[in-house]
């Protein structure tokens, strides 16, 4: 059967062959210790599972939605901006709600290129980021974030060398998977160096509220004076409220851009379930300790991440952000490949992780492990990890 050959780009995310794997164990009676996947696995607040409940009662909610979300819930996105970095958003024309920022950034790829365009990419990077223009038919150019690289060197010098224009560069602070941060002076210098060479920026800020010190909270790009001339940034309600499977989120920013998007959505979708959108309202207007609860839980399992592994002899880098850790292969290992690490641990201790190549050929020599396993089976996994770090 014939499909179309950009499909055929995609190939197989690594990770899930590796969870695949794991459900396999699962059912042979093995427990094993999920640090894999980005799955959060706290209870959605009770505030915003009841404002669901009542929503769904009202039989008026049960009808068509509005693709670019209903205006309550672009409002509550307007002044969460506003509340949190400061930025003034018109709610009617720079702000539109997304089936999660994935489908957000996707349908973003489809307005920006066609085959034939350049798009700049991170790697390592969550997969969307690249395949999302992957499907549109554009070619990609990677440049590395992880740690001693320096950004914007970096990036001008990919955008210098490379001989078609660059339509848009895609930017992840705090990044998945490398839990990288950046500061407030790379975003000024990129969005001036931006503007003077006619590149969008498109900005994933999916784990905004995912940080572990007044440092390294993270600021939106739109926070730089003339970003909304260039710049759609990308939010999600996942990691933020525990609700990754309740698909909101929101892409805000340049009113041209955004206008695309709300026209795409009109013919892909209706938008989310409108009890989902009233509830997402609730959940915007959340009292700070709500936000602030369920990062102190990811910082707790952070340091015990970190801790309990380094004491069973794998040294993991302290993250900065996200609920994520990124860390090279041990280096009694390092002749594996990162999938072969990945199959080690998961084989041999119970541990499933996502080994580093399934984000990129830069994520090779690594792995990212998900703070999403509760403290006990964290020590578990560490008292698990002694059997083959001796």
């Amino acid at each position: 059967m014939k499909i179309a050959k950009n499909v055929n780009r995609l190939g197989t995310e690594t990770a899930f062959k590796v969870l695949a794997e794991a459900k396999k164990l699962e059912k042979k009676g093995k427990e094993i210790i999920h640090l894999s996947l980005g799955q959060p696995d706290f209870k959605t607040p009770k505030h915003i599972v009841e404002k669901l409940i009542e929503a769904v009662k009202d039989p008026k909610t049960h009808r068509y939605s509005a693709s670019k979300g209903i205006s309550g819930l672009r409002k509550a996105q307007a002044e969460y901006y506003q509340r949190r970095f400061n930025v003034k958003l018109d709610y009617d024309t720079e702000i539109i709600a997304t089936l999660g920022s994935k489908e957000g950034l996707a349908n973003m790829a489809q307005i920006l290129s066609v085959p034939g365009d350049t798009i700049l990419v991170p790697n390592p990077a969550y997969p969307i980021h690249a395949f999302g223009f992957i499907i549109s038919g554009a070619d990609l150019i990677h440049y590395k974030i992880n740690d001693e690289i320096d950004l914007m060197t970096e990036i001008t010098t990919k955008i210098e060398s490379s001989k078609k224009k660059i339509t848009a560069v895609i930017i992840n602070f705090p990044s998945n998977p490398t839990a990288r941060v950046c500061s407030q002076d790379f975003y000024k210098e990129i969005v001036n160096y931006a503007k003077k060479n006619e590149i969008i920026l498109l900005s994933d800020l999916a784990y905004s509220e995912i940080y572990f010190s007044e440092e390294d909270k993270p600021s939106s790009i739109l926070e730089v004076e003339g970003a909304k001339e260039i710049a759609v940034e990308f939010t999600s309600m996942s990691k933020t409220f525990s609700m990754p499977g309740w698909r909101m989120g929101f892409a805000v920013g340049n009113e041209y851009l955004i206008s695309a998007l709300t026209r795409i959505k009109s013919y892909l979708d209706y938008g989310a379930f409108t009890p989902i959108q009233v509830a997402s309202v609730a959940a915007l207007n959340s009292k700070v300790k709500v936000i602030d609860e369920i990062r102190n839980v990811y910082k707790e399992r952070r340091d015990i991440l970190v801790d309990s592994f380094s004491n069973a002899g794998w040294h993991i880098p302290l993250p900065k952000a996200t609920m994520f850790a990124w860390s090279p292969i041990p280096d009694k290992y390092n002749k594996l490949s990162s999938l072969e690490f990945s199959k080690l641990l998961l084989e041999e201790v119970d541990i499933a992780v996502s080994p580093g190549v399934g984000f990129g050929e830069y994520g090779e020599g690594f792995v990212r492990l998900s703070i999403v396993e509760n403290e006990q089976r964290i020590r578990q996994a560490a008292r698990n990890l002694r059997k083959i770090m001796k």
